[in-house]
């Protein structure tokens, strides 16, 4: 029997800090050259979207890769790509953790819809309330003391 797999997860992460620096001007380029990087993994970034502190990647991972070394890899490798084009002023980093959460096929197209119209998302909700709401939707435990790096405001 062959080998199928479908395995979805919906990834999110933010800048070091959560400071405001992933440009509306280049946040596409960004997406695209994340999607390239991942390729070498067997992975395929299914939908893409952020705002200014944080992204969010639909991906479906080939079992052959652990999750957290793609992940890895392509938050490595996107923090030079930002920093060899002097995307920003300064060095620019992630913060050091991610959240990757399963999803089902049957709830791929509202994922798909979520991560697209994040823009409008945050109109309403920061990044701290939306990354506790899914922490607590996927019902994973977490002392909220922890969840962030330090804060910067501004």
């Amino acid at each position: 029997m062959a080998s199928h797999h479908g395995i979805l997860v919906h990834v999110v992460f933010s800048t070091k800090y959560r400071r405001p620096v992933l440009s509306d001007a280049w946040r596409g380029d960004l997406f695209a050259y994340i999607a390239g990087t991942i390729k070498d993994q067997k992975a395929i970034v299914l939908q893409s979207g952020g705002v200014e502190d944080h992204i969010h990647l639909f991906i479906r991972f080939h079992p052959q890769f652990a999750i957290a070394s793609t992940i890895q890899l392509l938050k490595a490798n996107s923090s030079r790509w930002i920093n060899e084009n002097s995307k920003t002023r300064g060095r620019f980093q992630w913060q050091s953790g991610y959240g990757a959460f399963s999803v089902s096929q049957s709830k791929a197209d509202a994922v798909k819809k979520y991560i697209a119209n994040q823009r409008e998302h945050h109109q309403k909700w920061t990044f701290r309330d939306e990354y506790l709401a899914l922490l607590k939707r996927h019902n994973i435990e977490f002392d909220q003391r922890y969840v962030f790096e330090q804060e910067v405001v501004g």
